[in-house]
């Protein structure tokens, strides 16, 4: 079943007046998981979408007012929004590498799908076009840690026991910037180091080990690379485990960092980071989310759906 379907499934509704989107934020990569791997964070952005017969857009966030805003560029995709007014708020910094775009993205498709009661539409793919890449928005659609590639999206539970620690830098690093900071080959040599960090990173999360999480966090084919665009958020990297933490890897394309904690020392970490990122990032301490993105109407009736709810991968069944 797709996404879309779900949706359907969930009860859209044509002629609906209002509805309200819930999108979780999402970090990509996790290290050693180059555009494979994401896991989605308890930071959200809300789209409510009023049938007022009117255009606009109302939002306190400094993103675009007019039809070039994302969520309306995507909500068109699927429905006219002429009639509408959308209404946005979220905790998702900007800019950074923690999936605004994404949870834009995936909060217009599912709100133009669940106001033309259409269904059918395959949000992920939809979204992943727009996006440029499905990692993100799949975590956004799915919540928990995603795999995504050839054989689709397969999908982990957070495990029991971990935390993060976000650290959002001041200053942003354009994501083409940070693309083209990557060389065109690498070698094998890393490939392979890779690789072996990758499946100890997967087992534990599927195992629920953070010790085989903590083996597994490294990485050679993306953040070396781009080291020099954000000098203090690499530095993180080295001295995480220093802090206490299990270890850290830049969020998406970057500059923020995702440090990875166990939960029992989750507060003394963020002091930790707080106090060595003061003056340069702010710092938030976050939980893995369990819960993808939800859609419902305004009376709360047929509340939203995750798409795992549709599509699980047997490593969640474990």
């Amino acid at each position: 079943m797709t996404a879309g379907e779900a949706g359907g499934a969930a009860g859209g509704r044509d002629g609906a007046r209002h509805c309200h989107v819930r999108v979780p934020a999402s970090s990509a990569n996790l290290g050693p998981g180059f555009d494979v791997l994401a896991a989605a964070l308890s930071l959200h952005l809300e789209l409510e979408v009023v049938h007022t017969g009117t255009f606009a857009v109302q939002t306190e966030l400094r993103v675009r007012r007019d039809r070039g805003n994302l969520a309306v560029r995507a909500f068109e995709r699927l429905h006219p929004a002429d009639e509408f007014e959308f209404r946005i708020s979220s905790e998702i910094p900007l800019s950074g590498g923690l999936g605004s775009s994404a949870a834009a993205i995936v909060s217009g498709l599912l709100a133009a799908e669940w106001m033309s009661g259409a269904g059918g539409a395959d949000i992920l793919a939809l979204a992943g076009e727009l996006e440029g890449h499905s990692d993100n928005v799949a975590a956004a659609l799915d919540g928990g840690f995603v795999v995504t590639g050839a054989s689709g999206v397969h999908r982990l539970e957070p495990p029991p026991g971990l935390e993060a620690v976000l650290v959002v830098p001041h200053v942003p690093v354009r994501t083409a910037q940070a693309r083209a900071a990557l060389p065109a080959q690498v070698p094998l040599a890393d490939a392979t180091f890779n690789l072996a960090r990758l499946a100890t990173l997967t087992l534990g999360l599927a195992r629920g080990d953070l010790e085989l999480v903590a083996a597994g966090l490294d990485d050679q084919l993306h953040q070396p690379y781009r080291a020099h665009l954000f000098p203090r958020s690499a530095e993180l990297l080295e001295r995480a485990v220093a802090l206490g933490a299990l270890g850290a890897t830049i969020s998406g394309a970057g500059p923020a960092v995702l440090v990875w904690v166990a939960a029992e020392r989750a507060a003394e970490v963020t002091a930790r980071v707080a106090t060595y990122a003061e003056g340069w990032a702010d710092v938030t301490r976050a939980s893995f989310e369990s819960t993808g993105a939800s859609v419902s109407g305004i009376d709360g009736r047929r509340a939203g759906f995750s798409r795992h709810q549709a599509r699980r991968s047997r490593l969640d069944e474990r």
